[in-house]
C-alpha cells in the first residue's frame, strides 16, 4: 500500500536517495537516472492524454488509444519500480517486474494502430495536431529513458547480484515505436508534416 503522508523528507539533501531495497545511492547513479527519465517520460505521455481528454488536442484518438495509453502510464510506474530495485536471487516478497507479455502488448498495439496509416516515404516533422506534437515529445523522452536504462545495464549488468532487468529497456524501445505511430495516428486526418530537405529552399 502507498501511504504518502509527507512529501519532503530532507533525506536527499546530501545528494543521495533511497532505492527500492532501502539502500542509499547517489542521485547521479545510472540506475536512478534511468528511472527518473522513465518518470519524466510518463509525465509527457500524461500531457498528451490530458490534451486529448480536454478536447484541445485535436487528435481524435478514440477510446481504444486512450485506454492503451492509460495502460502504458500504469506500466511506466512499474518500469520505474523495477529499475529502482536491484535484482537478487530471492525476495521475501517477490517484486513486480516487467514481463515479456507487456512487450507483446506494445507490439500488438503498434500493428493495430499502424494498420491503415499511409506508408512513410519521407521523414516527418514533430508537429501537426497538439496531441501529435505532445506524442512526438513523449517519443523522444521515452527514447532517452531507454538510453539511460541501457547505460544502467552496462554499469550493473543483468545478473542477480544487483543487476537490472533487461526487459525494462526492451519495453521502452517498443513504447517509443508505439508513441511515434500514435503521433502519426493523431495526424491521420490532417496528414503528416513532411520534412523538406534544405527547409524547402529552392536547390537552384
Amino acid at each position: 500500500m502507498v501511504n504518502l503522508t509527507k512529501i519532503y523528507t530532507r533525506t536527499g539533501d546530501d545528494g543521495t536517495t533511497g532505492l527500492g531495497d532501502f539502500t542509499r545511492t547517489s542521485k547521479t547513479d545510472p540506475r536512478l537516472v534511468a528511472y527518473a527519465d522513465a518518470n519524466e517520460a510518463n509525465a509527457t505521455i500524461g500531457v498528451a492524454v490530458a490534451a486529448e481528454r480536454s478536447g484541445t488536442g485535436g487528435g481524435d484518438l478514440g477510446d481504444d488509444v486512450l485506454t492503451a495509453l492509460t495502460r502504458v502510464q500504469n506500466d511506466m510506474f512499474d518500469v520505474g519500480a523495477d529499475l529502482c530495485l536491484p535484482l537478487k536471487p530471492s525476495y521475501e516478497h517477490p517484486p513486480l517486474r516487467v514481463q515479456a507479455e507487456w512487450i507483446d502488448e506494445l507490439e500488438a498495439d503498434c500493428d493495430r494502430f499502424n494498420d491503415g496509416l499511409p506508408k512513410l516515404r519521407s521523414f516527418i516533422l514533430p508537429g501537426g495536431t497538439v496531441t501529435a506534437a505532445h506524442l512526438h515529445v513523449a517519443t523522444t523522452t521515452v527514447r532517452r529513458a531507454e538510453r539511460s536504462t541501457w547505460h544502467a545495464l552496462q554499469t550493473y549488468g543483468d545478473g542477480e547480484d544487483g543487476g537490472v532487468n533487461p526487459l525494462t529497456a526492451k519495453y521502452l524501445n517498443r513504447l517509443s515505436d508505439l508513441l511515434f505511430i500514435l503521433a502519426r495516428y493523431a495526424n491521420r486526418y490532417a496528414g503528416d508534416v513532411l520534412w523538406q530537405p534544405g527547409g524547402g529552399r529552392d536547390a537552384g
